[in-house]
């Protein structure tokens, strides 16, 4: 019989994942001994050695239905630019981008949960590739989109260094047209990396760390208090051209904002286009990268 306390006690030593202890547990007919060879074998037992090192390599990979309603966008990452190219790996991220765009969980965990496939949850087939490809790998987030009236479309930079997703919303039947203007937004959103989507979703810390920051520039300047109010409210709303999507000049046109763009192409389909949603992953972004010293290293060595 295969108890939990064996499993756990299989996992410590091994730093497996707790299914794979189970299934090894059970091949070899509880034999502890066994059941590590059995994992080593698979290369399992080597998987957690590597779950230190710090994995900001990768790729961004999104998935589109065919219909354009619903869309997945999923970030993978390992270690070096050389597994982030291998077939395997890239296959890996292209599935769980399908994955997200028709998972019922919001939460990382519970989507590493699910399964990849008749045998193996997301988090066993990250292992098992791991323990093939030999370095750190992580899931490191993922979104899901699905619209009911208009389109989803998705933007891929620099070989899977940048991906977004795009979702917008229209009543009118006119696939070609939003999808051109939902790949336009995709791109404007990967070139100018907006932080939020209008003005009204700019939260009160930000406008009032900004304020302060103009503030205090305009007294520095030396401008007297009764212009700086005045000079604090222009910035901001230059501040807004910056972070606000909407309110971006648009890339391929610098005389019109994203909005004023939108407005031209909601009377071409004749109904009101909005975007009701985007988002955009860099690879790494975030991470701290390990800088390796070469001079230091020796130096142990030596010691």
């Amino acid at each position: 019989m295969i108890t939990a306390q064996s499993v756990k006690e299989l996992r410590e030593k091994t730093g497996a994942g707790m299914m794979d202890c189970k299934k090894a547990l059970t091949e070899s007919q509880g034999d502890m001994e066994k059941a590590i060879e059995i994992l080593r074998e698979k290369g399992l037992a080597a998987a957690a050695k590597k779950a230190g090192r710090v994995a900001a390599e990768g790729i961004v990979k999104t998935y589109i239905s065919e219909d354009k309603k619903t869309a997945g966008i999923v970030e993978l990452n390992c270690e070096t630019d050389f597994v982030a190219a291998n077939e395997e790996f890239v296959n890996f991220a292209n599935r769980l981008a399908e994955m997200a765009s028709t998972t019922s969980t919001t939460t990382l965990e519970g989507f590493v949960a699910e399964k990849f496939d008749a045998e193996n949850t997301v988090s066993e087939a990250l292992t098992a590739l791991i323990a093939k490809l030999g370095e750190n790998m992580t899931v490191r987030r993922f979104e899901k989109f699905v619209v009911a009236n208009g389109v989803v479309e998705s933007y891929i930079h620099g070989g899977g260094r940048i991906g977004v997703v795009v979702e917008l919303g229209c009543d009118a039947d006119n696939t070609a047209v939003l999808s051109e203007v939902a790949k336009d937004v995709c791109m404007q959103v990967a070139a100018a990396n907006p932080t939020f989507l209008s003005r009204e979703y700019v939260d009160t810390d930000s406008l009032e760390k900004e304020k302060e920051i103009y503030r205090v520039q305009a007294l520095n300047e030396g401008k007297p208090e009764n212009i700086v109010e005045k000079m604090v409210m222009g910035r901001i709303q230059k501040y807004y051209k910056e972070v606000c999507l909407l309110d971006q000049a648009w890339v391929k046109d610098g005389d019109k904002s994203i909005s004023k763009y939108l407005q031209e192409k909601s009377k071409e389909v004749g109904s009101p286009i909005t975007i009701n949603k985007f988002v955009r992953f860099e690879r790494g972004e975030g991470i701290e990268k390990a800088e390796d010293n070469f001079a230091e290293e020796v130096a142990k060595m030596t010691k």
